[in-house]
């Protein structure tokens, strides 16, 4: 067997994600360069982009492609908006073939694809909602051997001991797993809401796709963690997944990841404990799933702080000594620094009593982390002094709804007359970061607050509001993402509010079934729940008699065994806080990209990354954007960067953090760019994929010098 790079740098070619398997999203090129980098300019595009199917209605268009390729032997691999996979010639943008999965796979967004070589066997491993393909390299044809007819299924291994049927729930993989030797591991995204599937961390056979291990992030009897939980929780509630992807040290054969939040994400109690290992970084043997080592960085969340992006593996300069150090930034601002072997921080870390004042039945958990060095990436409360000053206008507005929700704690539990919080889209996002050998940490940040407001599920029965089937589905399956009252939050979040003026009963009963992007598929449920939640969305549903509220007597949304898990709490409003134009409440920056040297935990600087140019004409300072995507650095002294709102890729000086190259994409760049070279030329390459509430794009972009 041919081993890859490990943490060695990309080199040459960028032959996993993130570059390397230690995730550093660095290259040791210098053809590209300080000096010369105002010379890039387009070297080829290849387009990638899909025209809908009329056959298939869930298969939407205006998806964003946030695929950072890989490049092999001048070989670049990359997925289409439709998941087709594809291989170009890396110098000219010619496609040498493409890959066609099943029809009935679901679409979710990938990330990234999976590389692996032994002799002649050279394969390409990738997601498509719950399926893993094996793909012949060379010329694009499935591998019949592997799986079942060259595929296997991602439910594997999650029925162990569950009281219900996992098969049909939502289980993809947006973020690619990573190869060690013949195991391939690999995590999975799962719904969020009662009816999340569990989010245990597995192995397959490279050769066979057969599964080899699996690791319990829900623990179960007789498992370390078991009694943080409540007796036989394992069989009920679902998530606590690895979504973000993994980080390998290969000379170890030690696999690192970060865990999310337990379902559901703002409600708790149905889970009183610390809930390990949800929100863990973690260490695992490669090869048998063993634990190695675990540090939770959230006990009990209800705030959905999930780790965002895999951890970064580098070595540090700790009073004088080499330390093999894990670097994990986290949706909330946070970053922590960590021994590589002992899962200890290098950094003081206080652990500081929170509020527990939470919603009847909860059980927030008496005390958090709080790291003390670096000191966060964004800010951690919003006060009044971050009140928007962008105009007086937006002040005065957003003034007199924060006097009404103002929240002094970040770790204020969730309740019925709202909290104002950051973590969600931001600070750090799963576009992740770049590390360069000297220990300089480049991370892009969001900041913005979101506005949350819980609701009893039982409070429209008691209004005397009836609670239809579908009603109750939608409660159940629906109103922790879109809010109760259906408004959602934008692109990500969209409202369901005259949602029959956009998709037709059958196109939304289409999306229903396999799920969308980040929306979940619902094959759990059965036909007739589907319709009757479909005639709740489109408000045609015919009420003829109230259903009772509470959780185990609503038959139209749970199984014999009580499931989907409905938490007596939902989600009324879930969205982000802004002024009357849209724009977050907040006091620019809004985003920024940031230089922190981990050797001493000091930041070297810190810039607005992005703009809204209609500000910008207005006279308002950059204020930055929120991103989706990520950094490269390289030794060329840069850091390359899209996705902003500004659709553009820019170069910032490493030392200084001024931009000295900028260029609009032909569509949003929401995703990470890669470098590498071919026959003596170096190129960048970043996916314009568009989305995001942006105008749709579907082209893959490559620079090089003049």
């Amino acid at each position: 067997m041919q081993q890859r790079d490990g943490e060695l740098p990309a080199g040459r070619d960028w032959p996993n994600y993130g570059g390397n398997k230690a995730g550093n999203r660095y290259s040791p090129l210098t053809q590209i360069n300080t000096k010369n980098v105002t010379d890039l300019q387009v070297a080829w595009m290849y387009d990638a982009s899909e025209k809908p199917d009329p056959n298939n209605p869930g298969r939407r268009r205006d998806r964003a492609i946030q695929c950072q390729p890989i490049v092999v032997n001048g070989v670049l691999y990359g997925t289409t908006p439709e998941l087709k996979l594809f291989a170009l010639k890396a110098g000219t943008g010619e496609q040498l073939w493409k890959f066609e999965p099943a029809k009935s796979d679901r679409l979710n967004s990938n990330r990234g694809v999976v590389y692996w070589e032994s002799g002649n066997d050279k394969r390409i491993l990738y997601t498509v909602g719950s399926s893993l393909y094996a793909v012949n390299a060379e010329n694009g044809q499935g591998i019949p051997s592997f799986g079942t007819n060259g595929k296997s299924d991602l439910h594997e291994g999650l029925q162990t001991n569950m009281d219900h049927d996992v098969s049909k729930l939502s289980v993809n993989a947006t973020s690619p797993g990573i190869v060690y030797r013949n195991t391939f591991i690999i995590g999975s995204s799962v719904s969020e809401s009662g009816d999340a599937a569990p989010g245990h961390v597995r192995a397959f056979d490279v050769l066979s796709g057969k599964l080899k291990w699996v690791f319990h992030t829900i623990p179960q009897p007789g498992e370390l963690g078991y009694d943080t939980w409540p007796p036989e929780a394992y069989k009920k509630i679902g998530a606590t997944n690895n979504w973000s992807g993994m980080s390998l040290d290969e000379k170890r054969g030690v696999v690192y990841f970060g865990t999310g939040s337990p379902a559901s994400d703002f409600y708790g109690g149905e889970r009183k404990g610390q809930n390990l290992f949800a929100n863990c970084i973690m260490a695992l043997d490669a090869e048998t799933g063993k634990m190695k080592w675990y540090y939770q960085t959230i006990h009990h969340d209800l705030w959905d702080r999930d780790h965002p992006s895999p951890p970064n593996l580098i070595t540090l300069k700790r009073n004088g000594k080499s330390v093999d150090a894990l670097v994990q930034s986290t949706k909330d601002g946070l970053v922590y620094v960590l021994d590589r072997d002992k899962g200890t921080s290098l950094f003081p870390v206080e652990e500081r009593k929170v509020p527990v004042n939470g919603l009847p039945g909860e059980h927030p958990w008496p005390t958090q982390k709080f790291p003390l060095k670096p000191l966060p990436l964004s800010r951690q409360v919003y006060t009044e002094a971050d009140i928007t000053n962008i105009s007086p206008e937006a002040h005065t507005y957003v003034k007199e709804r924060f006097l009404k929700i103002r929240t002094d704690n970040k770790f204020a539990p969730p309740s019925t007359s709202g909290t104002l919080l950051f973590g969600y889209s931001g600070g750090a996002e799963w576009g992740g970061n770049a590390i360069d050998p000297s220990g300089i940490l480049y991370q892009n940040v969001n900041e913005e607050p979101w506005e949350l407001i819980m609701t009893e599920r039982a409070s429209l029965s008691k209004q005397n509001i009836p609670i239809t089937a579908g009603n109750a589905l939608y409660t159940a399956n629906c109103a922790a993402c879109h809010g109760q009252d259906r408004r959602g939050s934008g692109p990500e979040l969209p409202s369901l509010i005259d949602i029959g003026k956009k998709r037709s009963s059958d196109e939304i009963k289409a999306i229903l079934k396999t799920g969308s992007g980040r929306m979940p598929s619902f094959q759990h449920l059965s036909e007739k729940d589907r319709d009757a939640l479909v005639g709740f969305l489109l408000n045609t549903e015919t009420v003829t008699a109230k259903v009772a509220s509470t959780p185990s007597a609503a038959p139209a949304a749970t199984n014999k065994n009580g499931f989907p898990y409905v938490p007596a709490y939902v989600s009324k409003v879930w969205q982000r806080f802004t002024d009357k134009d849209g724009y977050p409440g907040i006091k620019p920056p809004w985003g920024t990209l940031n230089a922190i040297d981990l050797n001493t935990g000091n930041y070297l600087w810190r810039v607005p990354l992005g703009e809204y140019p209609e500000l910008t004409k207005k006279g308002v300072p950059i204020t930055g954007t929120d991103s989706y995507g990520g950094p490269l650095a390289t030794a060329g002294g840069l850091v390359f960067i899209a996705g902003t709102k500004d659709e553009r890729i820019r170069a910032f000086d490493k030392k200084t953090g001024k931009v000295v190259w900028e260029y609009q994409l032909p569509a949003g760049g929401f995703a990470t760019p890669i470098t590498y070279e071919v026959n003596g030329k170096q190129y960048v390459v970043i996916a314009a994929g568009g989305g995001r509430g942006q105008k749709a794009g579907g082209n893959y972009v490559a620079f090089a010098l003049k």
